[in-house]
């Protein structure tokens, strides 16, 4: 039981670190100019926070365990922009599918960050993991 709470510790940390600066420095502009008009005045925290521990989970469960099992850092950064594309796809995908005005480039952007940082916080937890696990 260890194990997994390392990896889920490690992740969690890097992933809102990262992600914070994704979406509070970097990308709050062209968030604003492309789907302003669909976002909420204040971001529901509650949801957030939901979203970030399921998906945290998946991503110990399919991608840092499985690696570290196997011995390769490498392999959890496969599988991490693996995991992030196929769901932050499913997430654009379908906002694309059911939504009026959801724009290609918001999806774009978003299937490459998913990628990005599902990869960049999966390796940095099993590295953790390998190394102090």
């Amino acid at each position: 039981m260890r194990k997994p709470l390392i990896a889920f510790a490690v992740l969690a940390i890097a992933f809102l670190v990262i992600d914070s600066i994704w979406l509070g420095i970097i990308a709050v502009e062209f968030y604003k100019a492309t789907i302003g008009h669909l976002l909420a005045p204040k971001p529901d925290f509650v949801a957030a926070a939901f979203f970030y521990v399921i998906y945290l989970c998946g991503v110990v469960h399919f991608v840092v365990l499985p690696a570290v099992a196997e011995g390769s850092v490498l392999k959890a950064t496969r599988q991490g922009a693996l995991f992030g594309f196929v769901a932050y796809a499913t997430y654009d995908l379908t906002n694309m599918a059911t939504m009026r005005d959801w724009p290609l480039s918001v999806t774009l952007a978003d299937l490459a960050w998913g990628a990005f940082i599902t990869a960049a916080a999966s390796t940095i937890s099993a590295w953790a993991l390998k190394r102090f696990g």
